[in-house]
């Protein structure tokens, strides 16, 4: 599943050309139809997204995913350490499961989320990361959990990660663990770089009970 830029190495697989952020009507017809083993998605974050919340909502979270991002800025890819050769790796690569991100408005996280100027307070599990005011906010999806940071300097699409070893349940401002609750003054939500329609006074990320099968180094 790709845009209008095709893939060499795509040339001997069958492709198809999807809207961006593909939903119900574009994606479900085709899941049926073919019943795959492994899509390969071609895209933003934003259009993975969009393909695993068809996968979990018609409960396809078995079928393998490949992820060749389109843009070298993608927060996907340095969640889940992809490389930059990603076509080798999605038809050759292995796909083990992977903790699926959920949000409280019904939509799931693949990478990374943000929240600029936010004023509130931030919990991580039992974890008090933030008391206040904070410049940003970005809640990351990875092979951990649900990762989250506060302060500045923490946008994983300027090039910086949220690095924190699942042994390590916190730091400074920072936390990693199975649910992220945000509450405070309204406040715009930027998933997978996707903002949410209207404000927020509070959200929630949290890690699905199902895994989702990720293709991943």
């Amino acid at each position: 599943m790709h845009g209008s830029r095709r893939v060499p190495a795509f040339s001997e697989v069958p492709t198809v050309a999807l809207p961006a952020r593909p939903g119900r009507d574009a994606l479900d017809p085709l899941l049926a139809e073919h019943h795959p083993g492994r899509l390969v998605v071609h895209g933003t974050d934003a259009d993975l997204a969009a393909v695993v919340l068809r996968l979990l909502r018609t409960e396809r979270l078995d079928v393998e995913v490949a992820y060749v991002p389109a843009s070298r800025r993608s927060a996907v890819a340095r969640a889940w350490g992809l490389p930059r050769d990603a076509a080798a790796l999605a038809l050759t690569g292995v796909a083990p499961p992977v903790p699926l991100v959920r949000d409280d408005t019904g939509g799931v996280l693949v990478g990374a989320a943000q929240i600029r100027d936010l004023t509130g307070e931030c919990y991580c599990d039992d974890v008090l990361v933030l008391r206040g005011r904070t410049p940003r906010l970005v809640v990351a999806a990875g092979p951990g959990g649900v990762a989250v940071r506060a302060g500045r300097g923490t946008g994983l699409p300027s090039g910086t990660t949220i690095a924190i070893p699942p042994g390590a349940r916190s730091g400074r401002g920072a936390a990693l663990g199975r649910a992220v609750q945000v509450g405070g003054e309204p406040f715009t939500a930027v998933s997978d770089g996707v903002a949410h329609p209207r404000p927020l006074e509070r959200r929630t990320w949290y890690r699905h009970t199902v895994d989702w099968r990720l293709v991943r180094p």
